[in-house]
């Protein structure tokens, strides 16, 4: 990233924001779905009609070809993914808007525990520190024993943590293959991953509900290039914050659009777990700061 491309702050929140808000299109769209469809087959079809969005890139993926490795780690995202969206769609469904959107933020906490576990990196008293707030704000959300912890509550625990290791192998993947290539093997490895999902429990879906999914895919994809536009606009420090006001988002459309009851718990267990997730930037940003300074050119 050029030092000029890094430094357009304002373009970069502009840039962040709507992200948040192409997200929420999502949020909008799978709970107009409801139920009736199977978590599984839901997924599916979202990915099955994003597939239309990689036709324009699909001449240069097929010139720059495909290693052993880059397969090995593509088709283990893939299997990883499958499952976190199976999940999340089935929380979606189920659980109100802003405990979705605050307990979507324990994902970089998995990816950090991920980097020490796999990958073996040091886990300093600090980051430890925050995890462990994290941890505190999700047990907020839940409130284990004084309410009931629903399976979709479980399932959005199962979604995080499946994307935190799959955020894990696309950081590798990024060093061995273009960002195209990054995101056609994940979109055509969890459709394929979805079908034997599917069949079983597979329902006609209605032209509303195709539909809805199609307008899914699409905000799902204009919010992950947004994200990309935003970081390569501004860094981190700019644009997490503004990330973080997804989750006032999510607590107003759940409130104006689905008449879901406004939880202070669950606003401040998500303000917990935001909090830790920028302290956990903000301090790898200096970090990273002081290495490049240590750094000879």
């Amino acid at each position: 990233m050029s030092e000029k491309a890094a430094d357009r702050p304002i373009v970069g929140a502009l840039w962040m924001g709507l992200s948040g808000l192409c997200f929420i299109g999502v949020y909008v769209g799978v709970k107009l779905v409801g139920t009736r469809l199977p978590a599984a087959e839901s997924a599916f079809l979202r990915y099955a009609l994003g597939l239309v969005f990689l036709l324009p890139v699909l001449r240069g993926l097929l010139r720059e070809g495909l290693t052993w490795q880059v397969t090995k780690l593509g088709a283990g995202r893939a299997f990883l993914h499958t499952f976190a969206v199976t999940f999340w769609f089935y929380a979606m469904a189920r659980i109100p808007v802003a405990e979705v959107s605050a307990m979507g933020y324990l994902t970089p906490i998995f990816v950090t525990l991920g980097a020490v576990v796999i990958l073996g990196e040091r886990l300093a008293l600090r980051r430890g520190l925050a995890i462990v707030v994290a941890i505190l704000g999700v047990l907020v959300i839940l409130r284990p024993g004084i309410r009931e912890i629903t399976p979709g509550h479980i399932a959005m625990l199962g979604t995080t943590l499946c994307f935190g290791v799959s955020y894990l192998i696309a950081k590798r993947l990024t060093d061995l293959a273009s960002a195209d290539m990054v995101v056609a093997l994940l979109s055509v490895g969890v459709t394929i991953g979805l079908i034997p999902l599917t069949i079983p429990v597979w329902i006609a879906p209605t032209s509303f509900e195709v539909g809805m999914l199609l307008a899914v895919a699409t905000f799902a994809v204009a919010g992950h290039y947004s994200m990309t536009f935003a970081f390569r606009s501004a860094p981190l420090t700019v644009t997490q914050p503004v990330g973080f006001l997804q989750l006032i988002w999510s607590v107003a459309t759940g409130y104006f659009l689905f008449g879901e009851h406004i939880d202070a718990l669950v606003i401040l267990g998500g303000t917990i777990i935001v909090g830790s997730v920028l302290y956990l930037t903000l301090r790898e940003a200096q970090l990273k700061r002081k290495r490049e300074r240590k750094t000879p050119l």
